[in-house]
């Protein structure tokens, strides 16, 4: 048999193309249904975690699956905004404690998540390097987020608004960063956090302006009446809080109509979620409650239906390919046919004929599993991400 093997490998060894050909062939076979199990599996499990963590979620009426996406991974696009004052409606109800969520921005391809510290302790999260936010204009990133952009602590980062053309004037803001998150392998660590107020100063509800009644701001004053300053056109609106002008931030309206664009609700038990969840169901009621792993469980179903097609497409697959490998053999014996009547003939019996060939395709085998087995590995450990970026 060890010489049979001996024969085989250098047969391959000289027919490299060939060799190469038959193991892609039965690696790919190997691979394709492996792969596709494993990226479902683990792609399922993480998006199932993440709403299994999260009780509840209300925001505005419309797309369940909208909501849960943009305010579970910050993604799908920013769902219909809800007011701030449903934050304090919920913690009237003694029901649950109400985290606010403003996700609407970015930093270049990173999502700006607007929220408390409260987020932080009910994630999990802990700061790596730096420290936690203390005050506006300051952000910390998810370990991803850091990478991508390249910062860390002591940098600054500018927002950008979700629309390439604002034609509502909001300026960008330049952000200092204070920290950097520990990894968690979730959606987090794509994040840029702020707190909440810094999220409603990039939308453009507070800017702080320079200080007319300065001595050198003449230039900038249209009038002055009663005690009363009017500017012209030429005053100032920053773009950046720091320590000289953030007393001058301050929001225009009432803070309880300002927007957000949901609110993660956790209720201490099963009783207080019934009932909050009965809050929500009149027909005047133009906000909602979902529980994010009913959602989750249907946008899982629908992969699991596509899935289903997808392996009967790669059996299908795998039968043709399979039939193309034993014509490939076969024609490869009938071009050896002259090679193997000089075997015989040289005293080489039939059974070791046989046995060559067998070898020929049991090392094809074995060196297509070690390469499936790989790529299988390798798939388990990236894949779920991309798969993840795909579905939402």
């Amino acid at each position: 048999m060890s010489d049979s093997l001996y024969l085989a490998w250098r047969y391959m060894r000289h027919h490299k193309l060939k060799t190469a050909i038959l193991i892609g062939s039965v690696t790919l076979i190997l691979y394709l249904p492996l792969a596709l199990q494993v990226l479902v599996d683990r792609a399922t499990e993480q998006l199932s975690a993440r709403a299994r963590s999260t009780p509840l979620i209300v925001g505005a009426r419309g797309s369940a699956v909208e909501l849960a996406l943009s305010t579970l991974y910050f993604e799908s696009r920013s769902p219909a905004p809800i007011r701030m004052a449903e934050v304090e409606r919920i913690r009237a109800t003694g029901l649950a404690a109400p985290i606010p969520m403003h996700v609407r921005f970015r930093v270049r391809n990173q999502r700006i998540v607007g929220t408390t510290l409260d987020y932080f302790d009910f994630r999990g999260l802990r700061v790596g390097r730096g420290r936690p936010l203390a005050k506006l204009g300051e952000c910390v990133l998810g370990a991803a987020a850091a990478a991508a952009l390249q910062a860390g602590p002591g940098d600054r980062v500018n927002s950008s608004s979700e629309a390439l053309f604002d034609l509502a004037g909001v300026y960008p803001l330049r952000m200092r960063v204070v920290g950097v998150l520990e990894r968690t392998h979730g959606p987090d660590d794509e994040a840029v956090f702020v707190d909440i107020k810094t999220a409603w100063i990039i939308e453009g509800l507070g800017h702080g302006h320079q200080d007319l009644a300065s001595v050198g701001a003449e230039g900038r004053v249209l009038e002055r009446k009663d005690g009363r300053i009017v500017a012209n056109a030429s005053v100032v609106q920053y773009t950046e809080i720091t320590a000289e002008n953030e007393d001058s931030f301050h929001f225009h309206g009432d803070r309880s109509g300002f927007p957000l664009t949901a609110i993660l609700a956790l209720p201490p038990d099963d009783k207080s979620k019934t009932l909050l969840l009965g809050r929500y169901l009149g027909r005047d009621e133009t906000s909602q409650v979902l529980e994010p792993v009913a959602v989750m469980e249907e946008l899982v179903g629908t992969v699991a239906r596509v899935r289903s097609w997808v392996i009967a497409a790669v059996v299908l697959v795998t039968l043709a390919t399979a039939l193309t490998m034993v014509l490939v053999f076969w024609l490869s014996l009938r071009l050896r046919r002259r090679e193997l009547e000089t075997m015989a003939r040289i005293g080489c019996s039939r059974r070791t004929v046989a046995s060559l060939v067998v070898c020929e395709i049991a090392v094809v085998f074995a060196f297509s599993v070690v390469l499936a087995g790989a790529l299988t590995g390798v798939t388990s450990l990236y894949g779920p991400s991309l798969i993840r970026g795909l579905i939402l």
